[in-house]
């Protein structure tokens, strides 16, 4: 019983101590897992406490990490702890406070602010695994890969030069001045910039670099050259702490009057953001000019956090207003906040160990090895990367290449005591007047009409876009490159006045210059020795080159000039044309022949006759229109056949046979006449030639030589378009030679045809009547003034060319240098198509002998029946006497001729009567 009682109390304490075992493993396994979750985690933050974004930071960084620490949903068990570190502006120690602060142990370091410690700190952050999370380094080359550690938690420079560039190209501007910060964040976005640029077709004509920390004098200086130059677009990319002093020297200036152009990178806005109220003295500085501000989305967030921050400012507790780079500074906290959260609930640890590269020098004290590898941080930096979620900034997350998604700014107008929004720019929409979250949601709302900006009130209270662009006074004048030719000289020559140059070109660039608003010192510059024409190629391959700064005479815009450089709106329309020797033929007498051939003329005539003869056979005995004595049969069928030519036959055919035959037959008819009509039209109205060269196309097959003009660009057109063989081509300089050559002809020496400009040959032919232009105008272009590439002299001078055009004074002075009185087209005989007697006498010669023969043989056979009948008409015949008789004898010829034929045949019958003949 004992041992019984015994064994019972032995399985109860057994069992009691392995319950106790039981609780103790639960709680040791709960202090090995909680011992996985620090209490608390070190973040440290790199900014210049006293500056314009950094007093905005810090408040809004120690709002956050407050805000972390009291939500029970994020680190519940852990508490963040910022380590702050002032920068004081400086490179070198803006490096020795990251370093200290990466003594902390710290998992993350929200900054740098500066670009320039962002380039130096990431080195020792990717050796050491630290991310860097930056709220306001916008440096575009920061984003490089060389940079592993390098987090933006706000916009990249790259996107707002962009969007400044697409600003540009909404006014049509093309050069712009940049007045920058000589160090890393003023280069990096000045270098985007040229890059946005250039995709528009636009560029930077100079950039202005200011000093870092540099004074009003410095300033002042680089201004005075900018001022000298020809943009007066200004790009202003500097730090918000030294931006005004911009401002303040250039108003000093003058350059804040109507025709300036100023735009500011986010920096003003910033500075105008932190500023409450807005300090009148600086709003009078920066009026008509334009700002981008980062676009944050006004939700419910942000306004909440406003109201917080506006109760703050009021309490005096904090001296700075809310701009974009302390919300940005807010969300970055929050960003390391839920990376870290995620972290430790994956059950990862954090913690630091000795970097073995690391080591301290017996005679050194900077402790290197207080410098810890943190452990945990590319698993950090990844998590980094992918966190999603909503903050004062809107929706958080970054893209594929490590840039916050969804880029937008607000373009700012300065205007007054404050500004206004004058539209949006996204990397989505680009430049429209309606907000980007709304063009996110549908895209069907960015319509054309949402791309574009509202009204800009510019420097000087202007609401005209300014032209962008001066012509400064102080500039040497334009050295204008000049033809110097050997012929053609109405065109342009040398001349002895003080231009020492004149013609028709020069007439109208100075006419075009005169229409300028503004004046434009130029020289002009000879180019070529004047004993035979320059090449144009090599004369705008100066203008290409900066020797000369443009090129005034007649140069044809072409393809490969083009490419080079800008050309005005042509002022005379030209092209290439063929002229060679032509003969007049003159039409003779018996022009009206010459459509139908002999044997032509044979057949119609016989089938005229043929078919008269076919009808006659087919109606006569139907027909009493083709009945009758056998002559008067044969009339019948002569007439008829020959009438139906002009449709003019009295018969009618009564059978189905003959009707079948007239209609056929009128149908071959119609056909001959219309063919005989156009014929003789074409043969006695348009211009009868002879020329071997007929147009193009015999021109490129025929193996005849060609002749072209010292300079012009036909050889090389007529080489490479036209395939023709070098070696056909012949240079010619003067229009002498030109006529020279064509009358000699191709096989004396001479050429087949000329190829050359339509002005050239118009004034050639003007003299020269024994030639004239063949084929059509194969190739349309026109003759232009040239200038450097993207030169807005050359935008100026195309308006002013249009205005001579449209008011008429281009075309008095075409009159005054172009016109010829000597051999002008209109009056020569090789271009007119007045018919003249000349082609038309045979047939009136013809008509003319059968109306004489006619008459003849009427007036003889009236006479014969006068003399026969008439004197015995009446009963009692008068006895003559003298010039009575002669008198009366007339008057009764004349009564002879007036009788109807009916009567002189019954006179007739009378006569035969009383004299006992047979009727």
């Amino acid at each position: 019983m004992l041992d019984c009682k015994r064994s019972s109390l032995s399985r109860m304490a057994s069992a009691s101590l392995l319950t106790l075992w039981f609780y103790i493993s639960i709680i040791g396994a709960m202090a090995d897992n909680s011992g996985n979750i620090p209490s608390s985690i070190g973040i440290g933050a790199l900014f210049t406490f006293n500056s314009t974004i950094g007093r905005a930071a810090r408040l809004a960084l120690e709002l956050a990490v407050e805000d972390v620490n009291n939500d029970p949903s994020i680190l519940p068990q852990t508490r963040l702890d910022l380590y702050a570190q002032d920068t004081n502006c400086s490179g070198f120690l803006g490096t020795i406070q990251g370093l200290q602060l990466m003594e902390k142990k710290v998992v993350a370091i929200i900054g740098p602010q500066s670009s320039e410690i962002a380039h130096i700190i990431s080195h020792v952050a990717n050796e050491l695994h630290i991310p860097l999370i930056s709220f306001a380094a916008t440096d575009p080359a920061l984003s490089s890969l060389e940079y592993g550690y390098f987090v933006r938690s706000t916009h990249s420079d790259y996107f707002q030069m962009n969007a400044i560039a697409d600003l540009i190209a909404s006014y049509g501007w093309r050069e712009v001045t940049a007045i920058f910060v000589d160090d890393d964040f003023g280069r990096g976005g000045i270098n985007a910039l040229d890059d946005a640029l250039g995709k528009n077709r636009a560029k930077i004509s100079y950039k202005a670099a200011i000093p870092p920390n540099a004074d009003k004098s410095v300033i002042n200086d680089l201004l005075v050259r900018v001022n000298l130059m020809e943009s007066r677009i200004y790009v202003v990319h500097v730090n918000p702490d030294s931006g005004l002093k911009v401002f303040s020297v250039a108003k000093s200036l003058g350059m804040m009057a109507a025709g300036f152009v100023w735009i500011t990178s986010d920096w003003l806005a910033t500075i105008l953001d932190s500023l409450n109220p807005p300090n009148p003295d600086t709003m009078d500085l920066i009026q008509g000019v334009i700002a981008l501000r980062q676009h944050i989305l006004d939700s419910g967030l942000k306004r909440q956090f406003s109201s917080r921050w506006n109760k703050m400012l009021r309490n005096k507790d904090t001296m700075s207003s809310l701009n974009t780079y302390a919300l940005y500074a807010y969300d970055s906290i929050w960003l390391v906040a839920h990376t870290i959260d995620q972290i430790l609930k994956e059950g990862n640890t954090i913690y630091f160990s000795n970097d073995p590269r690391l080591k301290d020098s017996n005679d050194s004290s900077l402790h290197l090895t207080s410098l810890k590898f943190f452990n945990g941080g590319d698993k950090l930096l990844k998590n980094l990367l992918m966190t999603n979620f909503t903050g004062l900034t809107g929706q958080f997350q970054f893209n594929s290449d490590g840039n916050l998604i969804h880029p937008a700014y607000d373009i700012l107008n300065i205007g007054g005591t404050g500004f206004r929004r004058i539209g949006f720019w996204s990397n989505f929409s680009r430049l429209s007047v309606v907000a980007p979250e709304i063009l996110y949601q549908n895209w069907a709302n960015a319509s054309n009409s949402s791309q574009q900006l509202y009204s800009v009130i510019w420097p000087g209270e202007i609401t005209t876009t300014p032209r962008g662009w001066v012509f400064p006074n102080s500039r040497k004048p334009l050295r204008i490159g000049v033809p110097y030719r050997a012929s053609y000289k109405q065109f342009v020559s040398k001349d002895k006045g003080p231009e020492n140059v004149k013609g028709y070109c020069i007439d109208v660039f100075k006419a075009a210059v005169s229409l300028l608003p503004y004046p434009v010192p130029y020289t002009f510059i000879l180019f070529g020795n004047g004993s035979m024409n320059p090449s144009y190629d090599d004369l705008v391959e100066k203008v290409y080159e900066n020797y000369f700064d443009a090129a005034v005479g007649d140069i044809s815009i072409v393809t490969n000039r083009t490419r080079i450089v800008d050309f005005t709106q042509p002022y005379i329309e030209s092209g290439l044309v063929i002229v060679a020797p032509v003969k007049e033929r003159h039409s003779d007498a018996w022009a009206f022949l010459k459509p139908f051939t002999i044997k032509m003329w044979c057949i119609t005539g016989v089938s005229f006759l043929f078919v008269g003869l076919v009808v006659w056979i087919l109606e006569h005995r139907l027909n009493k229109e083709f009945r009758g004595t056998p002559r008067e049969q044969v009339a019948t069928i002569f007439w008829f056949s020959l009438s139906t030519l002009f449709f003019a036959h009295r018969e009618s055919a009564v059978s189905t046979l003959g009707r079948f035959v007239l209609i056929i037959w009128m149908f071959v008819v119609l056909i001959i006449n219309s063919s005989y009509t156009a014929s003789l039209t074409s043969i006695l109205t348009i211009q009868q030639l002879s020329s071997r060269i007929e147009g193009l196309d015999s021109l490129i097959s025929s193996l005849e030589p060609i002749g072209y003009q010292v300079g012009s660009f036909s050889k090389d057109y007529m080489i490479e378009e036209l395939n023709i063989d070098e070696s056909r081509l012949v240079p010619l300089n003067n229009p002498d030679e030109y006529a020279k050559a064509l009358d000699l002809g191709p096989r004396n020496g001479g050429v087949a045809a000329i190829v050359d400009e339509l002005p050239y040959i118009q004034l050639f032919l003007s003299d020269n009547c024994n030639f004239a232009t063949v084929g059509q105008e194969f190739t349309k272009s026109g003759w232009g003034f040239a200038f450097p590439r993207d030169s807005p002299l050359a935008v100026d001078l195309s308006t002013a060319i249009l205005t001579l055009s449209e008011n008429g004074d281009l075309e008095r002075i075409h009159d005054k240098w172009l016109t010829s009185a000597e051999c002008s087209s209109d009056d020569s005989q090789v271009d007119s198509n007045q018919l003249s007697l000349a082609s038309f006498w045979g047939l009136f010669l013809i008509s003319g002998l059968a109306c004489l023969i006619a008459l003849a043989i009427f007036f003889w056979r009236t006479l014969r029946q006068y003399t026969k009948y008439g004197s015995k008409v009446k009963d009692n015949p008068p006895e003559p006497v003298g010039s009575i008789q002669c008198t009366s004898s007339f008057k009764d010829l004349l009564s002879f001729i007036d009788m109807k034929e009916d009567e002189v045949k019954k006179q007739k019958q009378r006569v035969h009567h009383s004299d006992g003949q047979p009727v």
